[in-house]
């Protein structure tokens, strides 16, 4: 009896997987815009330590704050559960339940390291920095053009 209430205590402390994901998520995102932890702990009212908290899925986001940090963000709320792996998306819900939640399909060839690797956090920086749409757009199909084409379409 001991180890099953152990093994019960050790489960509860642990943070969720799905808790884990929307704080890497909330980290991308920060990380993507250059904004610091403390930064966002201000937008938020609340201290780094507890951004620091979210990101590691320490402390689970509410709903309120969710919507807060999307609104801060600047992304839709969806964007905190893109992207999920694959064994969690399935535990938690079907295909058709994560397509209508707004969870995205994985692309093909392109894996979640890829938006975690310096050079691609440094290259979408510096696209957002182009202040003038015009050329950012320009850019973009610059970018497009340089890349295989790809064969399925």
């Amino acid at each position: 009896m001991a180890d099953e209430t152990t093994e019960k205590v050790e489960r509860e402390s642990r943070p969720s997987p799905i808790d884990v994901h929307v704080g890497s998520r909330i980290r991308l995102r920060r990380t993507l815009l250059g904004m610091s932890q403390e930064r966002l702990g201000e937008a938020l009212g609340l201290t780094f330590q507890q951004v620091q908290k979210y990101e590691r899925g320490v402390n689970r986001v509410g709903a309120s704050r969710l919507f807060d940090l999307a609104r801060v963000l600047d992304v839709p709320i969806s964007f905190f559960f893109d992207d999920m792996p694959e064994p969690l998306a399935r535990e938690y819900g079907g295909p058709a339940v994560r397509r209508a939640v707004g969870f995205a399909e994985p692309q093909e060839g392109f894996d979640d390291d890829t938006l975690h690797r310096r050079e691609t956090l440094e290259l979408v920086r510096a696209y957002y920095r182009i202040t003038d749409p015009a050329v950012r757009k320009r850019v973009f199909d610059l970018i497009k053009s340089l890349a295989p084409i790809d064969p399925a379409g």
